[in-house]
């Protein structure tokens, strides 16, 4: 394996296998599973981030597999120096992958797992967490406490938005998107209309369901529905969430035009990823409507922000929370983990969306989520 670069902690020396990860991970169980595969663990525990040379210069030698992060750009350069170092298996520390060129990964027959089913509803209730905190202006409330300002109650301090019984947009109804929508709707009683281009009948049952209940107990029953375009949904909606993945389709998602669509006085919320939204065009709407709010968890040029942007006391600015908790950060870990351990022992994939079997007790003999599996051959569980 060579001497060990500065900045890099080795756990397992002795393993067979060398596997690179490019941030110290939350927990030890990863650790303990990867060593139980026989893995050599060479983690770097700085806190600045790595670069793409910087990445390519890791793998250098021998290299089995790679833990890498969302923040990290993996493409053809990465993928090939793992091939040429002998990998075959790469795990992005996060459900998403738009940081991933999975083409070049698998034309070189590297194996790339990500880790759903534990961030759903920690990122669902940050979600939450940021609607009612721009709608009731939380951050402007916690700032003029701080400097001391409040002098007693009035009747017009700081007057937000009521949420209850109002229109919630919703776009993007994946596995985040529809437990928010659940949380707010069952929550407040607020009617949803999502725009995803595919539909969600699950979702829309299970609130039909609580729309009965509602009934049966002499109250207004909620609605759901989907829009036929963004538009439609943004002109409705008195709440907008965004969970659409990142493509080059939904770039800028949300621009000048579009934001220019929404209610005056609505809230837009993102939790999913940065260039969805327009930030400059998200500036001037907002410094131009004092009503409009938004609470953001994630950013275009992150860790950056658009100039302006921190200035504006109606928009509520939050370090890529969407996953941190404990447990979600600490299970993440466990499943990158084993997705690269499994490739290395020759397990096949997980059939299941359900990953609560990787997280206690003995895991399954399988990979938990391999996004290219069919692709490269690799056979699913009920195949064996």
């Amino acid at each position: 394996m060579g001497s060990l670069s500065e900045g890099w902690t080795l756990y397992n020396a002795g393993g067979r296998h060398r596997v690179v990860v490019t941030r110290q991970l939350p927990g030890r169980r990863w650790l303990e599973i990867l060593s139980g595969a026989g893995c050599a663990v060479e983690v770097y525990s700085r806190d600045e981030h790595l670069g793409a040379e910087e990445i390519v210069a890791a793998i250098d030698g021998r290299c089995d597999g790679c833990i890498g992060q969302l923040t990290e750009l993996w493409g053809e350069a990465q993928f090939a120096a793992l091939k040429a170092a002998g990998g075959s298996a790469y795990c992005n520390y996060a459900v998403g992958h738009d940081n991933v060129d999975i083409e070049s990964a698998t034309s070189h027959g590297i194996a790339v797992g990500n880790t759903p089913g534990v961030l759903t509803e920690t990122t669902a209730e940050m979600a939450v967490s940021l609607t009612f905190a721009a709608a009731r202006r939380v951050a402007e409330g916690d700032a003029f406490m701080r400097r001391g300002l409040f002098r007693g109650w009035l009747p017009d301090l700081l007057l937000g938005e009521l949420l209850w019984r109002k229109t919630l947009g919703v776009i993007g109804v994946g596995r985040v998107g529809a437990a928010y929508a659940r949380m707010m709707v069952e929550g407040q009683k607020m009617d949803l209309v999502y725009y995803d281009v595919v539909r969600n009948e699950a979702l829309e049952e299970c609130i039909a369901g609580y729309g009965s209940y509602l009934a049966s107990r002499g109250e207004r029953p909620v609605s759901c529905r989907r829009a036929d375009t963004v538009v439609e949904l943004l002109r409705e909606a008195d709440v907008v969430s965004l969970h659409a993945c990142l493509d080059e389709s939904t770039r800028h998602l949300i621009d000048a035009s579009l934001l220019g669509q929404m209610k005056q006085s609505a809230v837009l919320v993102n939790t999913s990823r940065g260039p969805l939204i327009d930030e400059e065009a998200l500036v001037a709407h907002c410094r131009a409507n004092p009503g409009f709010k938004a609470g953001l968890d994630v950013f275009e040029d992150e860790p950056d922000m658009k100039p302006g942007l921190s200035e504006l006391e109606n928009v509520v600015l939050v370090p890529h929370l969407g996953s941190a908790t404990t447990w979600t950060r600490e299970g993440m870990a466990v499943l990158a983990s084993l997705n690269v351990a499994g490739v290395l022992l020759g397990y096949p994939a997980w059939p299941h969306d359900d990953m609560r079997p990787f997280l206690v007790g003995r895991p399954p003999e399988a990979c938990p989520s391999i996004l290219n599996a069919s692709r490269l051959g690799i056979s699913t569980l009920n195949d064996r």
